[in-house]
């Protein structure tokens, strides 16, 4: 596989299906953020917290699985599109760390030990992604499971948050009016 085509040259690029679009299409924009998101959860990794690292882990891939999605404007029976067990299983993560975590009272502000605050900065490229796919979809039709999941993820990432600076001794902090 070579890295460098130059069929980018000229500012576009080529979707699943070959159809060229500019990169500054929204659907470049969706997948392109994800991507972003994708590698700033790898900096997290490792936490120092094996159970939210392997969750970490399979973000990783079910983002890949997002950007294979917002890449494929008709996808076939038997390409990656995100489907409601992706969007499962972060609910039953998010429901598995209640029991862990006290209950929010009120905002706290994103910051922690160095996981946790990276966490909380994941959860707004991924609330980006999202606000990337909405746009997406009011100009072309998309898997709205995909704006599902990541709007889930967000949360998941929250979450997670609270547990990693928990888990680290990081006092949630509320902010000052």
């Amino acid at each position: 596989m070579k890295i460098y085509t130059g069929r980018g040259d000229e500012g576009q690029t080529d979707l699943q299906d070959m159809t060229r679009v500019s990169k500054a299409s929204p659907r470049i924009e969706a997948y392109g953020t994800v991507d972003e998101l994708n590698a700033l959860v790898g900096t997290v990794r490792p936490t120092g917290h094996d159970d939210v690292d392997e969750q970490l882990e399979s973000v990783q891939n079910h983002l890949h699985v997002v950007q294979a999605d917002f890449a494929n404007p008709d996808p076939d029976d038997d390409d990656p599109v995100v489907r409601a067990e992706h969007v499962e299983t972060i609910e039953t993560w998010i429901d598995g760390y209640d029991d862990e975590l006290e209950p929010l009272q009120s905002f706290i502000l994103p910051t922690g030990s160095e996981s946790g605050a990276r966490l909380h900065h994941a959860r707004t490229v991924c609330r980006r992604a999202e606000r990337r796919a909405v746009a997406l979809a009011t100009e072309e039709s998309i898997n709205e499971e995909a704006i599902q999941y990541l709007n889930r993820l967000s949360d998941g990432l929250f979450v997670l948050a609270r547990v990693v600076n928990q888990r680290d001794g990081a006092v949630e902090e509320q902010p000052s009016y």
